[in-house]
């Protein structure tokens, strides 16, 4: 029986969870619920002065919120300092690595040489093999890994292929700062050896890292994961993904309106493919993922893509799942639109009766919202463009000459409604768009929305009674049964 699949997700607290962040971690959540194995999450905060716990907050919100779930405690990297330099101890002691006292000066030397000579800068060994007694005094060393200096080092990735790196060209990296801090590349070694992890799965950017970490794993004895290296996404131009073209925080995906499901559906197919399906459930993902099927060449964010995506998503989602969703984000916009935090129970039973129709409409839950104002809205309604336009002296006489049959309605529901706007459009002897339009402005301060007896059913006649009559009173409406 091979070794159970063990991926992890290791992001650097110095920011938000970014867009390409997440599909790095969704295809380790993918690739490791595929095979039946686990996801691990670790937080790389080596680096004290740009780690930050709003930005851990931040990352573990952003991972739950898209659904992502991980196996175990969340790791943090800098507790482990003491085992980094342990191991480095080891190597210390099996000749692996050596002491570097060389001293900023020299290694600026030794980069202005390669610049004028055009050559790579990379440190020059002088201390891989001098004599320790020649170290200079109250100088604090760095330790060095004793990096092969012939041959290659060579990866198979199971994204990019076999990739070859001619040791000449690497140069022996520093494992321990002069200070005793672990470096980077030191601490993922250490940590994804100690957590088990078998394979790696992260964005190409870090190709040339794999080979680094590769030559610390031989000189360790230790077993080298699988690696994929998945290519960077970029904007629509072809260049590098930026904050113009999307490259936002997943919290700002989730206040615009986006769906956790749509997200994690538009960011598989970024690189990813099976097939021409486009839609998939979390379980044809799964069921699906696998790391071949990750193209070589960087994908490109398409923004309305997403939006299409997320209206199909809206539309396949439960009623209940998507005024949830709303509510998680109510906090944030609400009070743009003048509700609070919390829906109120009657506005959450209107809002939830009213989705079967919004959702068909909209491609964001902002645009739901939005559409929804009729719900909320506070007395007297305000009127948008095309609603103003709509009801002219005219289309406020029919609306006057409809109140008492509407008033008059023993019941008040779709059915009832709908008859009584339509045989009061007869005896107006009007089409009955003439009527339904003035009536849909009225009652929603808008010139589309849906189903209008669907919406005048679900606000109830009190407020349905007093947005017509609010509208029939306006000045210069004439009040004539007849008017047309």
């Amino acid at each position: 029986m091979p070794d159970p699949v063990v991926t992890r997700f290791a992001p650097s607290p110095t920011g938000f969870l970014h867009i390409g962040g997440a599909r790095t971690a969704l295809f380790n959540w993918l690739y490791a619920r595929h095979l039946g194995g686990r996801m691990l999450l670790r937080i790389e905060d080596t680096d004290r002065e740009r780690s930050t716990e709003p930005a851990i907050a931040a990352i573990l919100d952003g991972l739950s919120w898209l659904g992502l779930d991980w196996d175990g405690d969340v790791v943090f990297q800098f507790s482990r300092a003491a085992r980094h330099r342990e191991v480095v101890e080891g190597l210390l002691a099996s000749g692996g690595a050596y002491r570097c006292y060389a001293s900023p000066e020299e290694l600026a030397e030794m980069r202005e040489s390669a610049r004028s000579e055009g050559r790579p800068a990379r440190y020059d060994g002088r201390w891989r093999d001098r004599d320790p007694a020649d170290a200079p005094a109250g100088v604090k060393p760095v330790i060095r890994l004793r990096a092969p200096q012939e041959g290659e080092t060579a990866i198979v990735d199971q994204v990019q292929g076999r990739v070859v790196w001619q040791n000449k060209d690497l140069d022996d990296l520093v494992l321990l700062r002069s200070d005793g801090t672990p470096t980077y590349m030191l601490a993922v070694v250490v940590d994804d050896h100690d957590m088990g992890v078998t394979h790696v799965i992260r964005g190409d950017d870090h190709l040339t890292n794999g080979a680094r970490q590769t030559q610390i794993y031989q000189a360790l004895g230790w077993s080298v994961p699988g690696m994929a290296h998945i290519p960077l996404i970029h904007g629509p131009d072809g260049a590098k993904l930026s904050k113009r073209h999307g490259a936002l925080g997943i919290d700002a995906y989730r206040s615009m309106g986006f769906l956790p499901s749509a997200l994690r559906n538009y960011l598989v197919r970024l690189g990813w493919s099976h097939g021409n399906q486009e839609i998939f459930t979390d379980a044809e993902m799964v069921a699906a993922f696998d790391l071949p099927q990750i193209g070589r060449s960087p994908a490109r964010f398409d923004a309305a893509k997403l939006e299409n995506l997320n209206g199909h998503h809206l539309r396949e989602t439960p009623a209940e799942q998507v005024l949830q969703a709303i509510e998680v984000i109510l906090p944030d916009v609400g009070p743009a639109r003048g509700l609070g935090p919390h829906l109120d129970p009657e506005l959450r039973a209107r809002l939830l009766a009213s989705l079967p129709g919004l959702k068909e409409r909209a491609k964001t839950l902002i645009e739901l919202l939005d559409a929804a104002y009729y719900l909320y809205a506070p007395s007297p309604l305000a009127l948008d463009a095309k609603a103003a336009a709509i009801l002219d002296a005219p289309a406020r006489a029919r609306l006057a000459a409809i109140t008492p049959a509407l008033a008059a309605l023993p019941e008040w529901n779709t059915a009832s409604l709908e008859a009584a706007v339509r045989a009061g459009a007869e005896a107006l002897g009007v089409k009955l768009g003439q009527l339904a339009q003035p009536l849909r402005a009225a009652v929603t301060g808008r010139g589309t929305s849906p189903p209008l007896f669907d919406v005048m059913a679900v606000l109830g006649r009190d407020v349905s009674m007093a947005r017509i009559g609010a509208q029939a009173r306006a000045e210069g409406v004439e009040t004539t049964p007849n008017a047309a």
